[in-house]
């Protein structure tokens, strides 16, 4: 009995012996395959050499949630400073014409994901009160972004306000500016077609365009008519002319971005030095609006506020003729400074 025992004890014993050997080998011959293994070369060496400090396209169309969430101040700071997010001066600022589509074109820039727009009309070059606060007060309206893309902000006062080619110039010469037209007179009654509403939601009376837009002492167009006023483009463009050679403009036809967007928006991504990236799919028609909407992917569109597309009131056609007379020879000549002819009458 005992010697029974005795010989499977030495039987265990052997199999554990036998065990443990072969981990041991098994150990030793993994040691000497990791030691085969080694990189004929450093880690570091077979990376690719880093990159300049440029954020891909591709990454900024998926950090759009995150950009949303810092208009919102939702983001912490932490994330601000994890992510490199800054608060940039524009380097490209649509100065205008009101009632010209400045929105419209500011939203469907911001397609492009290179692209950040500040949502809101700043009014810091027009407007002495914000003027005085200063650059970094003006900083501190912008949006943040990542430091490769381009702040754009819109504030279609400026192009016809006295001081802000000046003060635009102090802040950056080299900026490029934005300005988008349409036919002059058809301009001016959108003007006023705004204006009337607002007159109208507030129970106020206002005049018909006919006697604004005419002065009746003398039956010729009223030039201190303010919607008028603001149609005379190169009156205006001439001022900008003083302190910005004509190559840092580029001139938006207004009403081509309503029917038929996507060129004018290819030639503001050129002027920009952007690479092409809105194309037909951002944009679709629709039907019920009137107007194209933007879609920015497969779960996000956008389309603008219901005032955009006002249906405009009946004008005297003695008067349209009138006014589109009278513009015609500011139009020819603003077709020979800029460069860009319209098929206006």
């Amino acid at each position: 009995m005992l010697f029974k025992q005795q010989a499977l004890l030495r039987q265990k014993l052997f199999v554990l012996g036998s065990l443990a050997i072969g981990s041991v080998l098994y150990l030793v011959a993994r040691v000497g395959t990791l030691d085969r293994l080694q990189p004929i070369c450093p880690i570091d060496s077979r990376l690719p050499p880093p990159e300049p400090e440029q954020i891909p396209l591709r990454t900024l169309q998926f950090k759009r949630g995150l950009l949303h969430e810092l208009r919102k101040g939702n983001a912490t700071k932490e994330q601000i400073r994890l992510h490199n997010l800054v608060q940039q001066l524009p380097r490209a600022i649509i100065i205008g014409v009101r009632k010209g589509g400045t929105r419209a074109l500011l939203e469907m820039l911001n397609l492009h994901p290179a692209v950040v727009k500040a949502s809101q009309e700043i009014h810091f070059f027009d407007n002495d009160k914000n003027y005085a606060r200063g650059i970094d007060w003006y900083r501190e309206k912008m949006p943040f972004s990542f430091p490769h893309q381009i702040t754009i902000e819109k504030s279609p006062a400026y192009f016809i306000t006295e001081e802000v080619p000046e003060r635009i110039f102090k802040m950056n010469s080299s900026i490029k500016l934005l300005i988008i037209v349409r036919e002059p007179t058809t301009r001016a009654v959108s003007d006023y077609t705004q204006v009337l509403e607002g007159k109208e939601r507030k129970n106020k009376t206002y005049h018909k365009f006919e006697k604004l837009a005419i002065d009746s002492s003398t039956c010729e167009v009223n030039t201190k008519y303010k919607a008028v006023r603001t149609s005379i483009y190169t009156k205006h463009l001439e001022r900008w002319l003083k302190y910005f050679p004509v190559e840092q403009f580029h001139i938006v036809d207004g009403d081509r971005l309503i029917t038929d967007p996507l060129p004018e928006l290819q030639l503001v991504e050129r002027f920009l030095n952007l690479p092409s990236r809105i194309s037909q799919y951002n944009l679709y028609f629709n039907a019920t609006r009137g107007f194209y909407c933007l879609r920015f992917n497969i779960v996000f569109n956008k389309c603008l506020a219901g005032s955009k597309g006002r249906t405009h009131p009946e004008v005297d056609q003695s008067v349209v003729t009138k006014l589109q007379k009278f513009f015609h020879p500011f139009n020819q000549k603003f077709y020979q400074i800029t460069g860009r002819t319209f098929n206006w009458p």
